[in-house]
């Protein structure tokens, strides 16, 4: 069996929220996906309980990751010879 493609694939969404709010930060976070858990007294408990809980949100959570992850490996190849 091959190696999935999925940049998804074994991450648990604790994880992805995690790795984004050290990435962007909660005012960015809640900026890139305009959510009342990321803007008002936000947490990961909180956050988690909502995505989910809450299928949309969990869709732009991911996306923002996956991107992230994209960006992340660009630039990666921009600072290697």
């Amino acid at each position: 069996m091959s190696p999935s493609r999925d940049p998804l694939h074994g991450v648990t969404l604790e994880m992805i929220l995690t790795a984004l709010v050290a990435h962007f930060g909660w005012s960015e976070l809640g900026q890139q996906v305009n959510i009342r858990c990321f803007t008002t007294d936000p947490s990961i408990a909180s956050s988690l309980k909502f995505l989910r809980r809450t299928p949309w949100a969990r869709q732009k959570v991911e996306s923002l990751y996956s991107f992230m992850l994209r960006e992340q490996v660009r630039q990666q190849r921009r600072e290697d010879p």
